[in-house]
């Protein structure tokens, strides 16, 4: 049994080569762990689960939770959904995934978090479960031989901590005693700012055992961004689901807060997660988005036209919430349009230069704040439908996509109901997922509008 090498004293994973119940329990006892935190996503990307003494896990205890976590809504509510299991609030089972074992190294005591799935009553996975949908979508894949890859690149902002709603969020003061003022992107010494900060990020990380390419600042004040190493995409999105949380107990740790929401400030720019995406042959390894010469293959420009006519279907999953719309503004570094383009940052499918063997796609319209398993899984979904229908994209835009027309819906409600309109995206994600997820959407977007702003009493109040 190999072990990774102890970062903050017990604070290490386990690094098991066929991890299992016997294997990872036999960890759990010679490493003295306390308690097993047993999580899964739900539909917003939060970790809903149960903590447990270590030992009860080793001796199998079940772990239930009611069906309703699957209909909760951002704000704590629940979606009016009609059906048996809901009305009833019955159980689904938490089933580990003893792969996604990671150490907890801001926990006060030596603990373990594992990824689990959740099944039904019958022991069948929840189709409305968010892991279980990606898992849908890449097994479509894999039946016809192929396994796409990926490498999600996650931006967040930093604040001073907020604990009244009504103020607007603030950069945090540096190490220099002075805040941010953004446009400063890729500068080294804005990163050095909040060096506090990212040496717990790189702590925490290499004791959960999870590889950083690269942390760099970007455009906006106290913007940073944090690109993951390509690969399987179930693995990419548990990855994703673990950083968010790292990222906030670093923050928490040197007294600030980090966000994931997508336009958390008003006058700086939006953060993204950007999904670069290839497809690979099973059999050979090959990129089947070149050819044998290096150039690229007809598969390659039908995935781009998948993007361009199903993703505004997929908008529902990539940008979730009303804030996430105040993020798709033109020159705001977000795309307003699905153009594609070689190099080029201001479509919103990007090809970068890259050897025939990375040649892939970028999906720049989706925002941090989604769930990555619905934002991935909505992504390569559009992408295989135009590898099947042999979407043909519209011709390239070589100079500034901002000046074309705006094809992405504008508002929550407006992508709610091009996702509820898609036949072709229903029959990848599956239906019920799609009539569950479109129901917490409308029931937050409903929530939303009982909210008046300060906008509508600054002008609204003695104007009209």
């Amino acid at each position: 049994m190999s072990l990774s090498k102890p970062i903050l004293g017990l604070d290490h994973s386990p690094q098991l080569a066929n991890p299992d119940a016997a294997s990872i329990g036999e960890w759990i006892r010679a490493n003295r762990i306390d308690e097993i935190e047993c999580v899964t996503p739900d539909l917003a990307g939060i970790a809903r689960g149960k903590v447990m003494p270590a030992g009860k896990f080793v001796r199998g205890g079940d772990v239930r939770l009611p069906v309703s976590i699957l209909i909760s809504t951002i704000n704590g509510e629940y979606a009016d959904v009609t059906r048996n299991d809901f009305d009833t609030d019955s159980d689904l089972t938490l089933v580990p995934d003893f792969s996604t074992a990671r150490a907890v190294p801001w926990a006060a005591d030596p603990s373990l978090v594992i990824i689990h799935d959740l099944v039904d009553g019958e022991g069948k996975p929840s189709g409305a479960a968010p892991r279980a949908v990606l898992k849908r979508v890449v097994d479509l894949y894999a039946a016809k031989g192929l396994k796409p890859v990926v490498a999600p690149e996650i931006e967040f902002y930093l604040t001073k901590q907020n604990t009244d709603p009504d103020y607007p969020l603030e950069p945090p003061v540096g190490r220099s005693g002075r805040q941010s003022t953004g446009s400063q992107a890729f500068s080294l010494s804005a990163v050095d700012e909040y060096e506090r900060v990212i040496e717990h990020i790189y702590d925490y990380a290499e004791a959960q055992g999870l590889e950083i390419d690269t942390i760099i600042q970007e455009a906006g004040a106290a913007q940073l961004e944090i690109n993951l190493v390509h690969g399987d995409p179930i693995e990419l999105a548990d990855q994703v689901f673990l950083f968010k949380r790292l990222i906030r107990e670093a923050a928490y740790k040197c007294s600030c807060y980090a966000t994931f929401m997508a336009k958390p400030m008003e006058n700086q720019p939006g953060s993204a997660m950007h999904v670069h995406m290839s497809v690979v042959d099973t059999t050979t390894g090959r990129n089947i988005f070149s050819d044998e010469n290096g150039g690229p293959t007809p598969t390659f420009f039908h995935f781009i036209g998948g993007q361009q006519k199903h993703f505004p279907a997929a908008m529902a999953l990539a940008a979730p919430y009303v804030n996430s719309y105040r993020r798709l503004v033109s020159y705001q570094s977000a795309p307003v349009n699905l153009e594609w383009g070689t190099d080029n940052r201001s479509v919103g499918i990007r090809t970068p230069k890259s050897s025939p063997a990375a040649r892939r796609v970028e999906n720049r319209v989706i925002g941090s704040d989604a769930n990555p398993y619905l934002a991935i899984a909505g992504a390569l979904a559009c992408g295989w439908l135009g590898m099947e229908e042999k979407a043909e994209p519209r011709q390239e835009a070589t100079g500034d996509a901002y000046l074309m027309n705006r094809d992405l819906p504008e508002s929550q409600l407006d992508s709610v109901i091009e996702l509820e309109s898609s036949k072709p995206l229903a029959s990848v994600l599956g239906e019920e997922f799609v009539r569950i997820y479109c129901a917490v959407k409308r029931a937050e977007h409903a929530e939303f509008m009982r909210v008046i702003s300060p906008w509508e009493r600054e002008f609204l109040l003695l104007n009209v």
